[in-house]
């Protein structure tokens, strides 16, 4: 886990991104309800700084990635990436700002070619990237394979030989090739084994330590997630409901759905086990969102209010941001909303 950088602006900059897909249902194709998947999502990044991005699955977290990288066209919002709006980028232009965003994806096996060595692989990355002078390309592929505890001799093996965690290796180092400033983790060890998955996550973080690399880091494992954090922002329904500094919010969270989650994730300390508000029922249909706050049928805490009013995104606290009509914003905070809220 690395701090943030504390001043200037920030990496990653996402302002009320928004994806909604068109519908359709019927013999006849009629249009049926819009389905929010991702609604007014902002956040930012500083270099070197790990944002953990949690919640259940259908939350809208891997939506969000892709929007991000626009590898989905996003309905409206911007993403400035080094102070350039992605979202507005032609092609060209696109393409040399995508060398420093990458992604690894929850299946390694999915996202590799099969019919393609792990050193063609990186080779392909290599070129994108432009060589250096002073190596050849064996040399440089042999540099990333050990960069990611792999032998040089995995380069003319194909993706099939490897073991789960070892293709999430060959993974990262596809991502590293580029030299990225950025890596969205895209739950990027949910398939893997607990063991294996613990050393990719320390695996990450070295490398952040490394190479000053900022992560997007998508998981619905808390416990994962506090592990590698700075910051930690909580999605549901599409919408970021909560976010705050990793101790802050693990230690104290302000919004009910936040504290249903951690008290539904195993917790190894009996003094940190929480199961006074269990997390019952099942989140929204993306189509026929509740009104008011989209929480408020599965929330413990819920009032009358919270079925009609739909709560404002606010700073709670200093540097903490959630959406609930029961926290009141304390008198100690920063006396006036940010521009941009968790920089």
């Amino acid at each position: 886990m690395s701090a943030t950088t504390g001043g200037g602006a920030p990496l990653l900059d996402v302002r009320d991104l928004t994806k909604v897909y068109p519908s359709r249902r019927g013999l006849f194709s009629r249009a049926g309800p819009a389905v929010r998947a991702v609604a007014r999502v902002s956040f930012t990044i500083d270099r070197g700084e790990t944002l953990g991005l949690v919640g259940e699955s259908g939350s809208g977290k891997s939506t969000t990635a892709r929007l991000v990288l626009r590898l989905v066209p996003a309905t409206s919002g911007q993403v400035f990436f080094a102070g350039e709006d992605v979202l507005r980028l032609d092609r060209r232009r696109l393409r040399a700002v995508r060398r420093q965003m990458q992604i690894v994806f929850q299946d390694p096996a999915a996202s590799l070619n099969p019919r393609r060595t792990v050193g063609a692989t990186l080779g392909e990355a290599l070129v994108l990237r432009g060589r250096a002078r002073d190596r050849s390309p064996r040399e440089e592929i042999a540099a990333l394979l050990a960069r990611v505890g792999l032998e040089p001799a995995a380069a003319g093996r194909y993706p099939h030989e490897f073991s789960g965690g070892q293709r999430q290796r060959i993974g990262i180092a596809r991502a590293l090739a580029v030299a990225p400033a950025l890596i969205v983790a895209d739950e990027p060890v949910s398939a893997l084994d607990v063991s294996v998955g613990a050393q990719i996550v320390n695996l990450l973080v070295d490398l952040q330590r490394e190479l000053g690399i900022a992560y997007l880091f998508i998981a619905h494992d808390l416990r994962l997630v506090e592990h590698v954090s700075d910051r930690v922002a909580v999605m549901y329904a599409g919408e970021i409901v909560e976010m705050a500094p990793v101790g802050a919010l693990y230690r104290d969270p302000l919004h009910p759905y936040t504290r249903a989650l951690l008290a539904a994730a195993p917790a190894l300390d009996p003094a940190r086990r929480d199961r006074s508000l269990p997390l019952a029922g099942e989140p929204p249909d993306p189509a026929r969102r509740p009104a008011g706050c989209a929480f408020h049928p599965r929330c413990p805490e819920a009032i009358p209010e919270c079925a009609r009013i739909v709560p404002l995104w606010e700073e709670k606290r200093i540097g903490r941001w959630a959406s609930c009509i029961r926290v009141e914003p304390s008198l100690a905070t920063s006396g006036g909303a940010p521009a941009r809220p968790g920089g």
